[in-house]
């Protein structure tokens, strides 16, 4: 009788979409001009540069969702990180992609079955599971900015590699 393949956790899965989404993402961050840093397609848009921050500080957001079960605002002072450099945004975004993989890959079903809640003092956004918050908050997040990262470069002009497909300046898979 053969023994019986061992399944990947919840959180092993998790990380496997995590680098692969993480892959695109970087192509992205790697066209984004450090001249351009302040551009921004619209007064109410963010600047190229906060955008590009946003899209590397968000798997950063994996600790506090597998190792706290709470977020609160009021306790807390968030303060956006815009990029100020091409290599500090490929270091920050190369150095939370490696801390995410490495928790996910240690987080066990059972911890990561656990409820998380987002809240601001009394008031509750969220309460799901943190395997449901790491696929809605943290990674749905980072690939709905990368989309907005992918319209500011077209706009500028800068070719856009592939998503999940073809793109017009990268036609071939």
């Amino acid at each position: 009788m053969e023994a019986a393949e061992a399944r990947p956790t919840v959180g092993q899965v998790l990380a496997m979409e995590m680098e692969h989404e993480a892959g695109i993402a970087r192509k992205l961050l790697e066209r984004v001009p450090e001249d351009k840093f302040e551009w921004q397609p619209h007064e109410k848009s963010m600047t190229l540069g906060r955008l590009a921050g946003h899209v590397a500080e968000t798997f950063e957001w994996t600790g506090a969702t597998i190792m706290q079960d709470v977020l609160d605002f009021a306790e807390m002072d968030y303060k956006p990180e815009p990029a100020t450099s091409s290599a500090g945004l490929l270091e920050k975004f190369d150095t939370n992609i490696k801390a995410a993989i490495e928790i996910l890959n240690g987080v066990s079903d059972e911890d990561i079955m656990k409820n998380w809640t987002m809240k601001d003092g009394d008031k509750t956004y969220m309460t799901m599971p943190k395997a449901a918050v790491m696929r809605g908050f943290v990674m749905n997040h980072m690939v709905h900015h990368r989309g907005q990262l992918s319209v500011y470069l077209r706009l500028l002009d800068i070719p856009v590699p592939q998503i999940y497909g073809p793109s017009a300046d990268e036609p071939d898979m």
